[in-house]
């Protein structure tokens, strides 16, 4: 009996109710804009036109009409985040290149802010229900692993643990035929895949290249099942694996981190210029003067002191600080230490409470660096670990950030030990391998309570 899909039904309505809400909040923004539901003047048709296409255009190219069971509600909303930047960018494009004051600048805001709420929200709880849907017993998909080894047993135990993803184990199959965990040999895959109506076969037989596997992927295409391959590259430690083509010859990709995206890329750019404009218009605006006087009065020289820094791929750029010290000779060969006689007063407090690194958002704004990631260390520091700690230029593979998870997990202040440059290295391949916007947010959060909380161990 052939199974009913309901997903091939997804691209249409997952279009149909974004344009809804897009349309939702266009209304809308008349509304609260001009006090009317219907089109205010002759031009806001063609807007209204526009941004329905752009976001027809969008929601194809971003691939928003696919719902993976695999993927994470993080990474949903993620693909989400992406599709409404680089349509937010179109508009604005559109909008800029046009007179200014054609469209109300107030009227796109709301239109946009109203569309991004009850898009993520429609969206995150569709996936929710879906995933609560299949917990039920609906939505299913029938599987067999073919290797009973680590990697198949370890699969199993991710299926048992998540229901939500729809995937009912039915038996495992190898080579080794005695053992009573083994539905049968793998010539016996046809047959039960057949009986039981399977629709994904999962191969984690040690070989992917033997005469074995071959069969099994002639006997999947030939009868509509989903084949997927499977080997251990855990020891590889990069859950994000690429498989490249050069021509017919498939290559793993084992240094392929989230912001080689381009997509992911864009996104934290995004959130960095929004974010560093936000600092510098509300906080820098006026906090600057004011630290820039008391460090005038304390002591003589610059307000700023800017350091060259190894920042993305290894190469220099100036990092901007608040002047914590007195002039002296060796800012770029001695590092600060506690109790340091070359930290002002004035300095000692911007230290401890981290305001002396707020003027990197200025850095952030340039490009730079990012508002989270790796912190720049001194050039002296880096040439010191570098050879010591296995892969610390991994560190390097993204822009710094003010702020990054070995700070926000309490690393911050002076390295004395190789234990701590360590622990520090360690935190920031982790981040780098384990990108994510989500991430980001979460690493700003914990910064400012370690801040408020653990300023004891910093100078």
């Amino acid at each position: 009996m052939q199974k009913k899909r309901f997903s091939k039904y997804f691209p249409a309505i997952f279009l149909f109710i974004d344009l809804l809400f897009l349309n939702v909040g266009f209304v809308v923004a008349n509304y609260i804009r001009f006090d009317t539901f219907w089109f205010h003047g002759d031009r806001y048709p063609f807007l209204f036109a526009f941004l329905n296409v752009a976001w027809v255009v969008i929601f194809f190219v971003t691939k928003l009409e696919k719902v993976e069971r695999e993927k994470s509600i993080v990474d949903y909303i993620s693909q989400i985040l992406l599709g409404l930047t680089i349509n937010l960018a179109v508009v604005f494009a559109m909008w800029a290149s046009t007179r200014a004051y054609f469209y109300s600048r107030e009227h796109l805001f709301y239109t946009y802010l109203i569309f991004s709420v009850f898009v993520i929200g429609w969206r995150v709880g569709f996936i929710n229900l879906l995933r609560f849907y299949r917990t039920k017993g609906y939505n299913l998909r029938n599987v067999a692993i073919v290797g009973y080894g680590p990697i198949g047993r370890s699969l199993k135990r991710h299926f048992l643990q998540n229901p939500e993803m729809g995937y009912v184990f039915k038996g495992f199959f190898d080579h080794k035929v005695e053992h009573p965990s083994v539905a049968g040999s793998i010539e016996d895959v046809e047959g039960f895949s057949k009986e039981n109506s399977i629709d994904v076969i999962f191969c984690c037989l040690p070989k992917l290249y033997d005469d074995d596997v071959k069969r099994l992927v002639d006997f999947a295409e030939n009868n509509l099942i989903k084949i997927k391959l499977l080997s251990d590259f855990s020891k590889v430690s990069n859950k994000n694996l690429q498989v490249q083509r050069y021509g017919n010859i498939p290559v793993l990709d084992v240094s392929n981190i989230p912001l080689d995206r381009i997509y992911n890329r864009v996104l934290k750019r995004a959130f960095d210029i929004a974010f560093s404009s936000l600092v510098m218009i509300f906080i820098l605006s006026w906090l600057v003067p004011i630290i820039g006087l008391l460090i005038k009065l304390e002591s003589p020289g610059p307000v700023f002191f800017i350091q060259n820094r190894h920042g993305r791929g290894n190469k220099y750029f100036p990092c901007w600080k608040f002047r914590t010290m007195v002039v002296n000779n060796e800012a770029d060969s001695k590092q600060a230490t506690k109790n340091d006689a070359r930290i002002t007063k004035i300095g000692g407090i911007l230290r401890k409470t981290s305001l002396d690194e707020l003027p990197q958002f200025i850095n952030v704004f340039l490009g730079n660096m990012s508002v989270v990631g790796p912190r720049p260390h001194p050039i002296k520091l880096n040439n010191e670990f570098s050879p010591k700690i296995d892969r610390f230029i991994q560190r390097h593979a993204v822009k710094p950030g003010v702020t990054g998870l070995a700070q926000a997990k309490g690393y911050r202040g002076e390295t004395a030990r190789f234990s701590e440059m360590y622990g520090r290295v360690k935190l920031d391949r982790f981040y780098v391998k384990n990108w994510s916007l989500w991430f980001d947010i979460k690493i700003i959060f914990l910064t400012i309570y370690s801040i408020i909380f653990e300023t004891e161990n910093v100078y």
